[in-house]
């Protein structure tokens, strides 16, 4: 068994090295054609050849720092080889023995080397530093690994370097939360880069082992000495996937079993689920599809579950059976909630074990005809509508973006729908910047009114709610532009005429406040601040009748054409 070196032929060449920006070896051959049996290629500009004489198996080849098992060869050409391969390498002489030779070889001499490439171990150096080497001796399926939150089933036998052993999990295994970690960090660090039934031995230094304390003797640990290296043969025996579904550890979703195929229900979908819901102490208050209940048949985002429910089962598979911890956030909140028999506390914690029985997604903007995907558009376009007028605006803001994906660029539509797409977009990112300032996310609504005066730059609704988001962000310079222009358009529009008001109001409190801290900086005579402060005294009477005007009412509580989406 031999270690690859990335330095062995450079120290048959008398110790050079490579540079930094030079090709790694190997990389001619990968970019090059597949060598044919009996061909010969230069790998690289050190003058090294190979000639393939028996084709290798598969596609995987050794790193440099993996251990192979083969007759003789070089590390350079190795890392070229397949499993089972046969090559014959030819070094020159500058880079073999050199100009010296050696007992047996002459001076100048050019050096063959034939070399069948039987098997090899893959090392990992999993910290970068030495502290823990990992050598696979046994390859795991797929190519998942754990995350911080999954939970891992593990096998494992510690042994000192003498070959003591301290520490043997049981028969059937140690399952643990690897965030939570296990007996000591090599652990939890060797099994984040592990495959389902991948099986490891990994030499630990000290510092990811029990370091210079060591460990007193417990009931499933023999002592350590201080400063002890360790030898770990590990295997990653299954793992639960453990998702965050929300973000914010509200919503945990613990995957029991995986689902069929890759597609998830998302939103929008019709599900069909069955669960059983309990509360923290066991108390179930909720079943569906179990002792001849029926199944429970909803559509994801439509708010007809709790909205922990709903969002994670957005995330699942057909089959998928998984296990939710959702937290009051997004349960039933601080109400009083009863459930048949059951009173559910405020502030509960709830835990479904779900499985997805079957999902039907509505079909993608690219599945339909131009002409079904102008007549989507046109729904979602009333079904934010509907929920805008309801102040559900985060729902209806994604109808909207659902209606523009539906008559999307990428679609190739005639003439005539062309003026439909056109208005039909531009109304619902009018509608959808509507809901944005609605919601406070004002850099989203000027993104979406610069989308309509990219194609409009005359639309007056357009130029007002983006004045609207400017204002809201302090941008008053911005804001007093597309007023402006708003006013060229329609200079008797009472609504931009309001909000101009109100401007000014704001940009006055902004002066003044800047004139304050102006006479902080750099104080002046009682004079000259009397006049900048007379000054100030006109310019807020002038503005005086614009306070508690509502922006969004304004526009939003007048007739269907102003206060409501298009």
């Amino acid at each position: 068994m031999a270690i690859l070196n990335e330095s062995n032929l450079s120290q048959i060449a008398n110790g050079d090295e490579l540079d930094d920006d030079e090709e790694e070896p190997g990389e001619v051959i990968e970019s090059a054609p597949p060598l044919k049996v009996g061909e010969e290629r230069s790998i690289n500009d050190s003058g090294l050849k190979k000639k393939l004489i028996k084709r290798g198996v598969g596609w995987e080849t050794p790193s440099f720092g993996d251990e192979v098992t083969g007759r003789k060869g070089l590390d350079m050409g190795i890392v070229t080889m397949k499993k089972g391969e046969v090559a014959l390498f030819t070094l020159p002489s500058d880079i073999a023995y050199g100009n010296g030779g050696s007992d047996t070889v002459p001076l100048e001499s050019v050096v063959q080397f034939e070399v069948e490439l039987i098997s090899w171990i893959m090392v990992v150096d999993v910290c970068k530093d030495g502290g823990i080497i990992k050598r696979i001796v046994g390859k795991g399926r797929n190519d998942n690994q754990p995350s911080e939150l999954d939970e891992v089933l593990v096998k494992y036998q510690i042994m000192l370097s003498d070959g003591t052993v301290v520490a043997k999990a049981a028969e059937e295994g140690v399952e643990f939360c690897v965030k939570d970690g296990h007996l000591l960090p090599a652990l939890t660090k060797a099994i984040r880069t592990m495959k389902v039934e991948e099986k490891v031995n990994l030499i630990v230094q000290p510092q990811y082992g029990f370091g210079d304390i060591g460990k007193v003797g417990e009931p499933l640990l023999s002592s350590i000495p201080p400063n002890a290296s360790l030898n770990i043969d590990l295997q990653l025996v299954s793992m639960k996937r453990v998702i965050d579904v929300c973000g914010d550890s509200m919503v945990i979703k613990k995957i029991l079993e995986e689902g069929e195929n890759l597609s998830v229900a998302g939103e929008g979908a019709a599900v069909t689920v069955r669960y059983i819901a309990k509360l923290e102490d066991d108390t179930i208050f909720d079943k569906k599809g179990f002792d001849g209940e029926a199944p429970l048949d909803f559509i994801t985002d439509e708010e007809q579950v709790v909205p922990g429910l709903d969002r994670a089962v957005a995330t699942m598979k057909r089959r998928e059976k998984a296990l939710l911890t959702i937290r009051s956030k997004y349960g039933f909140g601080e109400a009083e909630v009863k459930k048949g028999h059951v009173l559910i506390p405020p502030s509960s914690t709830l835990f479904f074990e779900i499985e997805m029985v079957d999902f039907f997604k509505e079909k993608e903007p690219w599945e339909l005809t131009m002409e079904d995907r102008l007549m989507e558009a046109g729904k979602k376009k009333e079904e934010g509508n509907v929920l805008y007028k309801s102040g559900k605006y985060q729902r209806a803001g994604k109808k909207y973006d659902k209606a523009v994906d539906y008559v999307g660029e990428d679609a190739s539509f005639g003439d005539e729908q062309q003026k439909q797409v056109k208005v039909l977009r531009v109304h619902c990112w009018l509608n959808a910047a509507a809901c944005s300032l609605k919601r406070e996310d004002y850099k989203e609504a000027i993104k979406l009114c610069s989308k309509v005066l990219d194609v409009e730059f005359h639309n007056i609704k357009a130029l007002y709610r983006r004045a609207q988001a400017y204002m809201r962000n302090d941008d008053l310079d911005l804001a007093e532009l597309d007023i402006k222009k708003a006013l060229e358009v329609d200079p008797d529009n009472r609504e931009v005429k309001l909000l101009q008001k109100t401007l000014k109001q704001r940009q006055a409190e902004s002066n003044q406040q800047d004139a304050k801290l102006y006479a902080n900086m750099f104080p002046q005579p009682a004079k000259n601040l009397a006049v900048v402060t007379k000054k100030l005294k006109v310019d807020e009477e002038k503005s005086v009748g614009t306070k508690n005007v509502s922006v969004s009412s304004a526009l939003d509580d007048e007739d269907e054409n102003n206060a409501h989406p298009s």
